[in-house]
């Protein structure tokens, strides 16, 4: 019985160390099936939408890490705001591209 309790405690420690490798923030990996990312789906879905969508995820991890996951939310708010102004300025350049030659 004794080596069977260390065995368990063993694969716990294995895969304790493995979950603090995983990024919950930039990639968790439920977000990632059969290699579809679904940030990328989301984008393809909503359209236009898109930055309405993240600004409404900002909200949902400001609004809530006092009460769940503290840090985490906040670093998951400050990457949807991040992604947020990528987009805005990629809409920008688009915009100042088509005007120059327009």
């Amino acid at each position: 019985m004794g080596m069977y309790r260390e065995a368990i405690r063993q694969r716990y420690r294995e895969v304790r160390e493995q979950m603090k490798k995983i990024d919950m923030v930039n990639n968790p990996p439920h977000y990632n099936k059969s290699g579809i990312e679904t940030i990328d789906a989301i984008k393809a879905m909503t359209d236009g939408g898109y930055e309405y969508y993240l600004q409404g995820n900002i909200m949902k991890y400001l609004w809530r890490y006092r009460y769940k996951n503290g840090v985490e939310d906040l670093k998951k708010a400050q990457w949807y705001l991040n992604e947020l102004i990528d987009e805005l300025e990629d809409d920008k350049s688009k915009d100042d591209d088509n005007s120059i030659g327009g």
